[in-house]
């Protein structure tokens, strides 16, 4: 891929290792709060609801207080487990309190980081909640890499939506053309960023059957990028 002289990544599955450090918070929080339940089961059931929750997220079809709440709400339900609307709203705050804790790292994402900065201006674009989001990068060791950081809560728009990416586009004065970006979401990282003329390599961190992405730069493996770049 020539030209290429900067790189916005997605944060969430494609640097910071969201369900790592998301499994690690729940334990913490469950057992502080005296939650029966067992968290293996409460972990296989929580991921696909929440996978929902925000698809719908992203489609401006739920607000972020109803995806907070519901995606635990909706989870104890389906487990059978009696929590009160309280203990909800408190596990909540507490989730996102607690999440930027545990700072586990994709593999081989800080050996490509390192490598990319001599030669690149880097950026983040990430749908996280700002409150977090910001933690994340700070106590991760991350933010040192990035020029600019674009969060949709800041921004009103969300991935896949063209404003947002052309926001960050224009935030880190960079040219769309010689610009790519690289996230685990095909939806909102590679459609969005093909839908302004953008340069996109899917990491495929959620193992998709490739032939479901037609006609799309594909890596399995982060160190794959430095024969790509």
């Amino acid at each position: 891929m020539k030209n290429i002289n900067n790189i916005f990544w997605d944060l969430d599955h494609t640097l910071w290792d969201f369900d790592r450090n998301s499994d690690l918070t729940f334990l913490k929080i469950l057992n502080e709060n005296n939650i029966k339940v067992d968290i293996s089961l409460f972990l296989k059931v929580y991921h696909p609801i929440n996978r929902k929750y925000w698809d719908l997220y992203r489609l401006n079809k739920v607000s972020k207080a109803h995806l907070r709440f519901y995606r635990l709400s909706d989870t104890f339900k389906e487990l059978c487990v009696e929590v009160s609307d309280n203990q909800v709203n408190k596990l909540s705050i507490d989730y996102i309190n607690h999440l930027s804790d545990f700072n586990y790292l994709i593999p081989n994402a800080l050996t490509i980081l390192e490598k990319f900065n001599l030669n690149y201006n880097m950026h983040i674009i990430t749908n996280g909640f700002k409150e977090v989001q910001n933690k994340k990068l700070e106590k991760s060791g991350l933010l040192k890499y990035f020029k600019t950081i674009t969060i949709s809560e800041n921004v009103g728009f969300k991935k896949p939506s063209k404003e947002i990416f052309l926001h960050a586009i224009t935030k880190a004065d960079a040219v769309i053309e010689n610009s790519v970006m690289i996230g685990d979401n095909f939806n909102a990282d590679i459609i969005g960023a093909k839908s302004i003329g953008m340069k996109a390599i899917f990491y495929n961190f959620h193992k998709i059957k490739e032939q479901q992405l037609d006609k799309v730069l594909i890596i399995n493996n982060l160190l794959e990028l430095k024969d790509i770049l």
